[in-house]
């Protein structure tokens, strides 16, 4: 009977892997462990520049290390767009560099014998995490057969993703409270080589790409099936989901200070960050059904809408729960606004060399835009309920903004 029902869940979870064709299996295997080895990562990291520091030093430690996020993207999202431009196939070779080059620095960094060389190896670590992502980003839709297919993969990867990070979150915790930081750094290392090996197959499969037309504007989406006759602009939606991701990392740094200035701790951290990717995986599960019944503008609407209900709610009475509720929305509104970006982008950009440099754009500004959420609450000691306040105005007033000009777009000719 167990050999059944162990047969019955494997069977289930490898039909998550393979369900779009071998190259997304291999993807979704490289994926995946990926989030594990940036998950037991950052809670190496958490507890040695966080938790394990007063409150001021934190905060000091927090902006060292918020700055040295920041730069990557700087860095890597134009050279990848270039690059992507250049070299279609540069996307595959992305992830393999990521993975396996984050293995080697995460063994330096367990030899680093002083701050500042730890922290550049941590800006190495931060540098490879950016050119994956966008390189997965990128490669995604030539792994598919249509452009229908997008969503639904998006969100099969986030799901997969959301299961690995809940899987080894338990496990990296217990390994840092048992074994310590270094121990959590190994058990990464050897993760991160497991999703290089996984990319190393993915280059194997050979795509056909997508012509590239010179001409196509990857400012403009083509027209949606629901309305063939008007072209839209993912401008408003880019901006608009830009402002998501900003909230999503001010709001989550602001609840972890009120969590810091308490008795919660690491696991308390822990709490949080697992409410927010239960968010994530919650928007995972709607995004087929969403993508079905609404345009993808819509859907970023909607998220700015869910950030500011949860920020007015939790602002009236702040504590353990509220603040779970505050990350587990905040998860849950970036993903809406990320699965319907991707939508529209998808939809609309048909080249897979422009695409690929719209990709990169949208990623490199969407990670921008969660450092400078995150910082604001870090270089400010903000009061959590004001902190919550302004956060819902501003997620009103760029909901306000968006639907105007969606309207205003409405009333102009085809």
């Amino acid at each position: 009977m167990t050999g059944t029902v162990g047969h019955f869940v494997l069977t289930k979870i490898d039909l998550q892997f393979s369900g779009h064709g071998p190259a997304f299996k291999l993807l979704a295997v490289s994926h995946t462990t990926n989030v594990a080895g940036d998950l037991l990562v950052a809670l190496a990291l958490a507890d040695t520049l966080f938790f394990s520091v007063p409150t001021a030093e934190a905060r000091g430690n927090m902006v060292a290390f918020l700055l040295l996020t920041l730069a990557p993207f700087a860095l890597i999202g134009p050279l990848l767009g270039s690059l992507a431009h250049r070299k279609p196939g540069s996307h595959r070779a992305g992830l393999v560099f990521g993975s396996l080059g984050r293995v080697v620095l995460v063994i330096a960094i367990l030899r680093a014998q002083s701050d500042l060389v730890m922290l550049s190896l941590v800006f190495g670590v931060l540098v490879l995490s950016r050119t994956y992502g966008i390189g997965r980003s990128s490669l995604l839709p030539a792994l598919l057969p249509g452009s229908a297919e997008l969503v639904e993969a998006n969100a099969r990867l986030a799901r997969l993703g959301i299961f690995a990070g809940g899987a080894f979150l338990p496990i990296g915790w217990g390994v840092l409270n048992l074994l310590g930081n270094q121990a959590d750094l190994v058990l990464a290392a050897l993760v991160y080589a497991w999703s290089g090996v996984a990319a190393l197959r993915l280059m194997q499969i050979k795509t056909v790409p997508t012509p590239v037309d010179p001409k196509e504007d990857i400012g403009r989406a083509a027209p949606s099936t629901r309305s063939p006759a008007r072209p839209r602009s993912i401008g408003p939606a880019r901006i608009a989901t830009a402002i998501v991701r900003l909230l999503n990392g001010y709001l989550l740094v602001l609840v972890a200070f009120a969590f810091r200035e308490g008795e919660q701790g690491i696991a308390g951290f822990g709490a949080l960050m697992a409410a927010a990717g239960a968010g994530y995986a919650i928007s995972s599960f709607l995004a087929r059904f969403l993508a079905r019944h609404l345009r993808e503008e819509p859907m970023v609407a909607a998220a700015l809408a869910l950030e500011a209900a949860a920020a007015f709610i939790s602002s009236h009475a702040f504590g353990v729960w509220s603040a779970a509720a505050v990350s587990l929305f905040a998860g849950l509104a970036w993903g809406t606004a990320k699965f319907g970006y991707d939508g529209l982008l998808h939809a609309g950009v048909k080249s897979s060399s422009a695409r690929a440099r719209t990709f990169a754009y949208s990623e490199t500004l969407f990670q921008l835009a969660w450092v400078v959420g995150a910082v604001i609450p870090v270089l400010l000691t903000i009061p959590t309920t004001l902190g919550l306040i302004l956060a819902g105005c501003v997620a009103l007033l760029a909901q306000v903004v968006l639907i105007s000009t969606l309207l205003i777009s409405l009333t102009k000719p085809a």
